[in-house]
């Protein structure tokens, strides 16, 4: 009995429900900023369970919008909840909810993809990679327009521990499009298997909770909504910095129909592309005529350290973009355009003398 009233003493006091919150404000989605309400706090409840214990937690939440999901994290019990929002229509009505829980919630008036979560709750918080995960989670109803580039900017984040996962294994758990969310659990082998699914799956476990469907939502998106959970790994499963696996992973991916030996092929200049394609699928072991969707994280950790060691060879080779090869012949018309031409170099230095070919 005594802990319920523990758990009872969490709860926030009456407030106006988020849709009267919504009325009293004049608040919209806006549909450009892809913005879509939850106010079911079932829902919102669900969904901050999926984080595990919030009891005594740092959270920053991403978005909160009219603040549904925020209430769900402070009735969960958490001593610290940062909310970072760019929206400023939202503003009055978080402060109405900070009032409501007095020394437990701070906002942010800002944008998530710049803001520096690394400067956000205090240091001692930390946990040593090796151990457990902080006490602290990220957690955000994303919107559609942002989520992508998002949890690509903390992957990159998690490889290089600064950002949230300046504090330890951060989790995350948040919202995405449902196809996104398929995409970043898909397995080897399946449809929806993806640049993403690597991506997110070689830094951490990736669990998709559940659905939510989109009459849930205000207003009704023409998608459902996939809530997915992430833990970092204490190891990635590929040693090479996220630069070079994004890459290898990208050039692999853009032909994902194709043999994959196709995508290799564009990490290469057209001068020495067979051979070079050739050198690399030989070192990693990796059957050429597999497709992309097929490749497992061993296959892509072959490819990242085979593509390495051909780029300490020859460093060029790392600036090289396929793209930027075929804009120059369409500018230029010409069937073949010297290497250093496309290979970047540093403003007011000379073409490097090393070529990758």
């Amino acid at each position: 009995m005594a802990a319920s009233g523990k758990l009872a003493s969490f709860r926030l006091p009456p407030l106006p429900t988020v849709g009267e919150l919504i009325k009293l404000y004049n608040l919209r989605a806006e549909k450009q900023l892809s913005q879509n309400f939850l106010l079911d706090l079932r829902l919102t409840d669900k969904i901050v369970r999926q984080a595990g214990s919030l009891r005594d937690a740092h959270v920053c939440e991403v978005g909160p919008g009219p603040g549904g999901l925020t209430r769900s994290i402070l009735n969960a019990g958490a001593a610290d909840v940062l909310v970072v929002e760019k929206d400023t229509r939202f503003i009055p009505g978080l402060k109405l909810l900070s009032e409501a829980a007095p020394g437990r919630m701070r906002i942010v008036h800002g944008d998530i993809l710049t803001y520096r979560m690394d400067r956000g709750f205090p240091v001692n918080i930390s946990k040593p990679w090796e151990e457990g995960p902080p006490n602290l989670h990220v957690i955000g109803n994303l919107p559609f327009n942002v989520s992508t580039p998002l949890i690509i900017k903390w992957l990159e984040n998690m490889a290089n521990k600064t950002g949230p996962f300046a504090y330890g294994r951060t989790q995350l758990t948040l919202t995405f499009q449902k196809e996104v969310a398929e995409r970043l659990t898909a397995s080897t082998g399946s449809k929806q298997r993806s640049r993403l699914s690597v991506m997110a799956q070689y830094l951490c476990t990736v669990r998709n909770c559940f659905t939510i469907p989109g009459r849930a939502f205000v207003p009704k998106p023409e998608v459902d909504v996939g809530v997915v959970n992430f833990t970092p790994l204490v190891q990635p499963q590929i040693q090479q910095p996220f630069k070079l696996v994004e890459k290898v992973v990208r050039n692999i991916f853009q032909f994902r129909r194709k043999h994959c030996h196709k995508g290799v092929e564009k990490l290469f200049p057209e001068a020495c592309r067979i051979e070079l394609t050739q050198e690399m699928m030989q070192k990693a072991d990796v059957d050429p005529i597999l497709r992309p969707t097929e490749l497992t994280i061993p296959h892509i950790r072959a490819l990242a350290d085979a593509y390495a060691h051909l780029c300490t060879n020859e460093p060029s080779l790392l600036s090289y973009e396929f793209r930027e090869e075929l804009r120059l012949k369409h500018l230029t018309g010409q069937k073949h355009i010297p290497i250093d031409t496309f290979i970047a170099t540093p403003t007011g230095m000379p073409p490097s003398p090393e070529q990758p070919c």
